[in-house]
């Protein structure tokens, strides 16, 4: 089957057809509508957030499958504080802070994009990021909260299993 694969980043539930859908789906006879309003639909849950989508198109029959990623840690830490972006001076500048339990949310939502396959590795990855981000770790630094996590404090939460 020849097909087409068009990868996008889009604003979750905000597609629309720019230049590069128009450009690759039009000489295709494809309806750029359907598949706008299809990554629309499957985006919807990461309203607010930069979402990779890819959309592959059958050049034969005309029919597309889209996939949607997930966005990234930072997006994901940031919608769990309800904040528009990270810290600029995150050694000194605090955005907020998470508990440990949305850390292992996120770090279970990016599970497949990791580089790490176990989730005291992933968690660790992300405690990684709230720190360049300025974010705190229930009042703790996450560098901090990293040691706790290689010590065991936290084995309990982070069952593989769960």
């Amino acid at each position: 089957m020849p097909s087409i694969t068009l990868d996008l980043i889009v604003e979750g539930g905000k597609a629309s057809a720019g230049p590069q859908m128009g450009t690759t789906l039009g000489p295709l006879k494809i309806n750029i509508s359907d598949v706008v309003n299809k990554i629309n639909e499957k985006t919807k849950a990461f309203a607010g957030m930069q979402v990779p989508v890819k959309v592959i198109v059958d050049t034969e029959t005309k029919e597309f499958e889209i996939t949607v990623g997930t966005p990234s840690a930072s997006q994901l830490l940031l919608k769990e504080l309800n904040a528009k972006k990270g810290s600029k001076t995150p050694k000194t500048e605090i955005i907020g802070d998470l508990t440990f339990d949305q850390i292992v949310k996120v770090a279970k939502a990016k599970k497949d994009a990791m580089a790490s396959y176990k989730l005291k590795s992933q968690v660790k990855e992300i405690l990684g990021t709230c720190v360049s981000m300025g974010i705190t770790v229930e009042g703790e630094n996450p560098k901090n909260v990293i040691k706790d996590v290689d010590s065991g404090k936290y084995d309990n939460k982070l069952n593989d299993n769960i």
